[in-house]
């Protein structure tokens, strides 16, 4: 079930992604997110990458979604 309240933003650092969805961690050490980037927004760092703000958030949302199914 799609929940809103499960949802990131490109606002949120990594730092909070990381912490707040472990089950994304593989999705950023797939993309090359070093640990030194944890501290800055999504956004700033998909753009410093010149990667898909889209398709990162698609791959960590799936990440998300694909983790709340396996614990229901």
């Amino acid at each position: 079930m799609f929940r809103f309240d499960r949802l990131i933003r490109s606002s949120m650092t990594v730092r909070e992604i990381r912490t707040q969805y472990p089950e994304t961690a593989a999705v950023f050490e797939q993309l090359g997110f070093r640990e030194s980037c944890d501290d800055c927004a999504l956004e700033t760092v998909v753009k410093k990458q010149g990667l898909s703000r889209a398709d990162v958030m698609g791959a960590l949302q799936l990440a998300i979604n694909n983790g709340d199914a396996n614990n229901e």
